[in-house]
């Protein structure tokens, strides 16, 4: 773990493999990070690089597949299930849409569960042998080490490590495979993925190697977010920004287009958008509102919120 004092360009890079040895000095450095731009890299993070290959293949394959094939598994169900055509998603007050194609995993829940009426089965394309075996299995790692980050969050919150557990316990979880097409024309004023901030609690991302990335900081330029092939990359959710009532941010951010001499490269990443149960209130921690003021925000249910944020951007 690094121990260089955070400085107006440098988002913090933390080893897993040190939160055992002092909890206390993790925590507070990926807090500060979390505090002052919304963002991590989290190296070591225990996700074999054998899943991440084979989940990466997966997903090269079935982009790979024909249009009309790959639209067989478009339900129109607000995106939250299989696959979203290119030209779709709309950042929030966006008029141009995002040059990208996604499938979503989610939770895999067990028969008469309560919330199967807010979360959908899963679809799996039959054209990649091993896609489901390979995405549940990954699903399950994100969702194991999203706990994780989350108890050094409450460390630095100064409440108990083991709150979130149950608060994303079941929660309705979403793992993205995306794909941004070579670019082999001028895009007019359609990028990448446009200026927004994510929707749940924190983002655990996979694929950020090639450059597009960027962030943007509290007085207004966007910097890029640069990790080694590998590490995870680790952003707040507007979530965890209510619920801490602004104390950690759900910063600005953005894929931005290729340099010409990359523009004929497709981009691949695999984003992790953790979620709590869709029955949580979020509601400002004690202690996150300073005496004499209201809360920034009121209280609303992870579902309700979900559902008037995915409205907004065109996904339901």
């Amino acid at each position: 773990m690094t121990t260089d004092t955070i400085t107006a360009d440098t988002i913090a890079s933390v080893s897993l493999k040190e939160a055992d040895a002092d909890r206390d000095a993790f925590a507070q450095h990926l807090g500060r990070s979390f505090e002052e731009y919304g963002f991590a890299v989290l190296a070591d993070h225990g996700i074999p690089d054998e899943l991440i290959a084979r989940a990466e293949q997966k997903a090269k394959e079935f982009f790979a597949l024909p249009e009309e094939t790959k639209r067989n598994y478009a339900l129109g169900s607000g995106g939250a299930r299989g696959y979203t055509p290119f030209g779709i998603e709309t950042a929030k007050g966006a008029k141009a849409h995002d040059l990208k194609e996604f499938w979503h995993v989610g939770r895999e829940l067990t028969p008469g569960h309560s919330f199967r009426d807010v979360m959908a089965d899963n679809v799996w394309p039959e054209e990649v042998p091993g896609f489901k075996e390979t995405f549940l299995e990954l699903y399950d790692t994100f969702d194991r080490t999203g706990v994780t980050v989350l108890k050094a969050i409450a460390r630095y919150l100064g409440i108990d490590e083991d709150y979130f557990t149950d608060t994303v316990r079941d929660g309705n979880s979403v793992l993205r495979l995306l794909h941004y097409p070579p670019q082999k024309e001028a895009t007019g004023e359609h990028i990448r993925a446009g200026a927004h901030e994510d929707i749940n609690t924190i983002t655990l991302l996979l694929g950020a190697e090639e450059a597009g990335l960027e962030l943007k900081t509290r007085d207004g330029r966007w910097i890029p977010v640069s990790p080694k092939p590998g590490e995870l990359v680790i952003n707040i959710g507007d979530m965890l920004q209510r619920l801490t009532n602004g104390k950690l941010r759900s910063t600005p951010h953005r894929v931005v287009n290729p340099t010409p001499d990359r523009a004929s490269n497709a981009r691949y990443s695999m984003p992790f958008f953790l979620h709590f149960r869709p029955d949580f209130t979020i509601e400002a921690l004690p202690g996150t509102v300073p005496a004499g003021e209201e809360p920034k925000w009121p209280p609303i249910s992870s579902h309700d919120y979900l559902m008037e944020r995915l409205r907004e951007i065109k996904l339901a």
